[in-house]
């Protein structure tokens, strides 16, 4: 029997391949040339090259929102891993379980006082993993091949079990020294709730609820950290309550149910949503966050005494915490002990307002952002994906109605300008099933353009509407000023630059309606990637935004009350 021979890079690789991933986002440089060719030997794995690191980074993002489990991007030692760096705390904000490698130094180099490139200048080089132990969930160097499989196997498993990132750093002369051949074992084995405390918490938030008269279900984005969605549409399912979602938890309740309002959020509440959830007199949020973003500047009007607050790993009620409980194993047990309420769901009908897309207007008329998103609404369906970059694409896509399995993804925890074009490529090639429709301003796109040669290379087929206003819309509506306008480019044209004659990629500039219903119908019957460069006016943006711009900007602005 032939003996296999494993280095700590080929045993990487295999906890990678056991962990679900399939493809991993790399920049080369010195440090992590060795790793990156053991990583070349498994062939169940693909590596992806990316244009820098940032945009690696974005797409590991995309790509953990995309498969729902991990993502690696692998960079060489400081120039890459500091660019890296934002990237990997978006994801850590956003609960996304990445995997984040970096070469290193030769072990002896720091012992023998070499003063090295890439590096601050100083004989010191931990720093690195320093900094990325504030923005991973563990952060690791590995030094000894003999002690690789251990500090690998958990920090991968520490990654899926608290879906955050984690940092593995490999010296650059330990990547291919020989170690432990990868003995089988399963990943993120959950622990249990405490089965007394679930108990005591699903009795007492039961009879809470069952004796409102109102209540009503807000879903919130740490339901994706909870990986407690299909608990979560059970329960709305048995309850019958109104039901709403904050706009970082959109796509996580269905939307297609009768007793969906909308979206909750403050001032720019779906109308009447707001209203009801308000008035409520028994309030179950699952997995909120009430950041200044998420609630227009704090602006939210529900009462605490007449909440729950369903988090990953605990439940609260009035001033009661029940710690060590599952989210997912309370909204299950809870789903059959809750009584079906409709009251809030007859009081939403009384004030409900439709909104209605607005109807084209003739082929000639330029083109706004209202009937852009009335186009892309009727583009939706059971096997697609909105994504939306942060900006005006925010608002307009919280007004769109999602039919069933439909998905929706935004970056408003962490709202990093220019995530969405990698994280485009990172969904795309995550979830080939789907078709990728991407709304992203110019601003934005002009960070991290680069990636489209990168999702043309591998083919990769979303279809992109670059919303071309001339400037950063979201920051004129919080504070403008000569900063946030932007040097037009030639964005269509692009797709030409990046593809250099290669790829099946498509590109078109629309400015009237017809045009653009004209590029829309081109791209759905186009095998591979659509860039479509639509021409809005500069102040052309939802009314949303101007309101949510003017509460932040006032929370921003307070006066110093430190003395």
């Amino acid at each position: 029997m032939a003996i296999e021979r494993w280095t700590v890079g080929s045993y990487l690789a295999k906890r990678l391949q056991e962990a679900g991933v399939k493809d991993y986002f790399v920049v080369p440089g010195d440090y992590n040339l060795v790793l990156l060719d053991e990583l070349l030997g498994n062939r169940d794995l693909r590596m992806i090259s990316c244009c820098n690191e940032l945009n690696a980074g974005y797409a590991a993002d995309g790509y953990a929102r995309a498969t729902g489990g991990p993502s690696a991007a692998v960079v060489t030692f400081s120039v890459g891993g500091l660019s890296l760096l934002n990237a990997v705390a978006g994801a850590y904000a956003e609960d996304l379980p990445m995997i984040a490698i970096s070469g290193g130094p030769n072990t002896n180099s720091e012992a023998e006082w070499e003063y090295l490139h890439h590096t601050l200048g100083e004989v010191d080089y931990d720093y690195q993993r320093e900094m990325f132990a504030r923005v991973t969930a563990e952060a690791v160097t590995i030094h000894h091949p003999s002690l690789a499989p251990v500090a690998i196997d958990r920090a991968i498993d520490t990654a899926m079990i608290r879906r955050k990132p984690v940092y593995i750093e490999i010296a650059s002369n330990i990547a291919g020294a020989p170690t432990s051949a990868p003995v089988p074992r399963s990943f993120a084995r959950q622990p249990n709730s405490d089965p007394n405390t679930l108990a005591t918490a699903v009795a007492q938030v039961s009879e809470f609820l069952n004796a409102a008269e109102r209540p009503v279900l807000v879903a919130g984005s740490k339901v994706r950290a909870g990986q407690a969605e299909s608990q979560l549409r059970r329960l709305a399912a048995n309850c019958g309550y109104a039901q709403a979602s904050m706009p970082n938890a959109k796509s996580f309740l269905s939307e297609a149910n009768d007793s969906f309002m909308g979206i909750y959020w403050g001032p720019v509440s779906t109308p009447g949503c707001g209203e009801i959830v308000d008035a409520a007199d028994g309030l179950l949020f699952v997995g909120p966050v009430f950041t200044d973003y998420t609630t227009t500047g704090h602006q939210l009007g529900f009462d605490p005494s007449k909440a729950i607050m369903v988090h990953p790993t605990s439940v609260q009620l009035g001033d009661t915490h029940f710690s060590n409980v599952r989210m997912d194993e309370f909204l299950d047990m809870l789903a059959d002990k809750v009584s079906p309420n409709q009251g809030a769901v007859t009081a939403f009908e009384r004030v409900r307002t439709e909104l209605s897309p607005p109807e084209p207007s003739e082929a000639d008329t330029p083109v706004t952002v209202r009937q852009l998103f009335a186009r892309v609404q009727k583009m939706l369906d059971e096997d697609s994906t909105l994504l939306v970059e942060t900006g005006d694409s925010w608002f307009n896509g919280m007004e769109t109605n999602l039919p069933e399995g439909t998905r929706f993804e935004i970056q408003m925890q962490y709202g990093s300008i220019g995530w969405s074009v990698g994280a485009s490529l990172g969904y795309a090639l995550g979830n080939t099933e789907r078709r990728l429709i991407s709304c992203i301003g110019d601003g934005s796109f002009q960070l991290t353009a680069q990636e489209i040669s990168t999702m043309i290379r591998y083919d990769a087929k979303p279809i992109i509407f670059l919303i071309n206003n001339g400037g950063y819309t979201i920051e004129v509506e919080i504070h403008d000023g000569p900063y946030n306008t932007i040097k037009n480019w030639d964005y269509a044209g692009l797709i030409d630059v990046f593809s250099a004659g290669e790829g099946n990629a498509w590109g078109c500039k629309v400015t009237t309606e017809g045009e653009l219903d004209n590029a829309i119908k081109t791209a759905i019957d186009h095998n591979g990637l659509c860039l479509i460069e639509v021409l809005i006016d500069r102040d052309d943006c939802n009314v949303n935004l101007l309101r949510w711009g003017n509460q932040v900007a006032r929370n921003n602005g307070r006066p110093n009350r430190c003395r």
